[in-house]
C-alpha cells in the first residue's frame, strides 16, 4: 500500500488561545524531505479585541514557509521587510545565520472580524546554507503556477511538478502542492520525490483505497505512485523532497546540525544580539524557561 504511516498530530497553543495542529515533527516521523515542521492553524475566528499576534522572535538554520487559505497576516522582520500576506500567496523566509520576525494582525483588520486559516511549515536548510545570509521572498498568488491533473486543480507552491516550476526560491530539493479535488474527483499522483506526505486540509480522501481522514498526515511509501479519491471533495497538500543531508537538532525556534550552534543562538537571543524588527521592537518572545540541554557524551 502507498501509505507507510499515518500521523494524527497534536494540538499546540501558540499563546493567547491561538491553537494549531502540529503534524511534524513526530516521534515516528521527524521530517519529510526537508520539511521538519508542519503547523495547520484555523479556521480561527479573529474578533476585534482578540490578540493572537506573534511577537518578535528569532530563527536560525531554517526557512519558514507561510501559506493562507483565508484571512491575512502582516509579516515584519529584522531585514526591514513589511509584507502583507493574503490567501494564495506564499512567504518564504530564509533564516540562515539568524533573523528576527513577527506575525501580526494587519492594522486595517484590527476592528473587524475575519477568519484566519493556513499552514506554516519549516524546512531545514542544506548544510552548506545553514549559515547563509538571511533573506525574505514574497510570491503573490497570481505568480504561483497552476494546472489541471485528472479531476484536480493543482498549484505548485514550491519546487517542480507536472511540467511547472514554482518561482519560490527554495534552497532544498523540495515539492509543495495545493491540490483541490471536487466531489467524486480522482487524481493519479506520481512519485514526485524520494519522500512525500499527504495532508487533507478538509474532507477525507482515499489513497489507493485506504481511508485518510481530514487533518491526518499520510507518509507515503518511497517510489510508489498513488491514486487519490475524494468522495465529498476537499483540499489536500503534498509536501516532500530529498531526504535531509544530515540529522538536525530542533529546539524552540532554532534548527541546526550542531548542538553548540543552538546554544550560541540561545545566548545571542538572551543578550539581544540577533537584531530587532523595525517598527516592532517594543516587545519580544523570551527564551523558554526550560533550556536546550544536549546530552552528555557517552564514555
Amino acid at each position: 500500500m502507498p501509505i507507510a504511516t499515518q500521523l494524527t498530530g497534536r494540538e499546540a497553543d501558540l499563546g493567547g488561545g491561538f491553537k494549531v495542529r502540529r503534524l511534524l515533527p513526530d516521534a515516528r516521523q521527524r521530517s519529510v524531505g526537508p520539511f521538519i515542521f508542519f503547523d495547520h492553524f484555523g479556521p480561527a475566528e479573529e474578533l476585534p479585541g482578540v490578540n493572537h499576534d506573534v511577537r518578535p522572535h528569532p530563527h536560525i538554520g531554517l526557512a519558514t514557509v507561510t501559506y493562507l487559505f483565508e484571512g491575512a497576516m502582516m509579516h515584519r522582520d529584522s531585514l526591514g521587510t513589511a509584507q502583507l500576506i493574503e490567501p494564495g500567496a506564499l512567504n518564504w523566509m530564509t533564516a540562515g545565520r539568524g533573523i528576527v520576525h513577527s506575525e501580526r494582525r494587519p492594522d486595517h483588520l484590527r476592528e473587524v472580524g475575519f477568519v484566519n486559516h493556513g499552514l506554516q511549515l519549516w524546512t531545514a536548510l542544506p548544510l552548506q546554507h545553514e549559515e547563509a545570509e538571511p533573506a525574505f521572498s514574497h510570491t503573490p498568488a497570481d505568480a504561483i503556477p497552476e494546472c489541471t491533473v485528472d479531476d484536480a486543480r493543482v498549484r505548485v507552491l514550491v519546487g517542480e511538478a507536472f511540467g511547472l516550476r514554482s518561482p519560490v526560491p527554495s534552497l532544498s530539493p523540495a515539492v509543495y502542492l495545493d491540490i483541490a479535488l471536487p466531489a467524486g474527483g480522482r487524481m493519479a499522483l506520481p512519485s514526485l520525490a524520494a519522500e512525500l506526505a499527504l495532508y487533507p486540509v478538509d474532507g477525507a480522501i482515499e489513497v489507493d483505497g485506504e481511508a485518510l481522514s481530514a487533518r491526518r498526515m499520510a507518509v507515503l511509501q518511497p517510489g510508489q505512485a498513488a491514486m487519490l479519491f475524494a468522495p465529498a471533495g476537499g483540499r489536500v497538500v503534498l509536501v516532500g523532497g530529498a531526504p535531509l543531508d544530515a540529522p538536525r537538532h530542533l529546539w524552540w525556534n532554532f534548527v541546526s546540525s550542531r548542538k553548540d550552534r543552538i546554544l550560541q543562538a540561545s545566548a545571542d537571543w538572551e543578550a539581544m544580539r540577533m537584531g530587532t524588527v523595525p517598527g516592532d521592537d517594543v516587545e519580544f518572545i523570551p527564551l523558554p524557561p526550560t533550556r536546550f540541554t544536549p546530552p552528555e557524551p557517552r564514555s
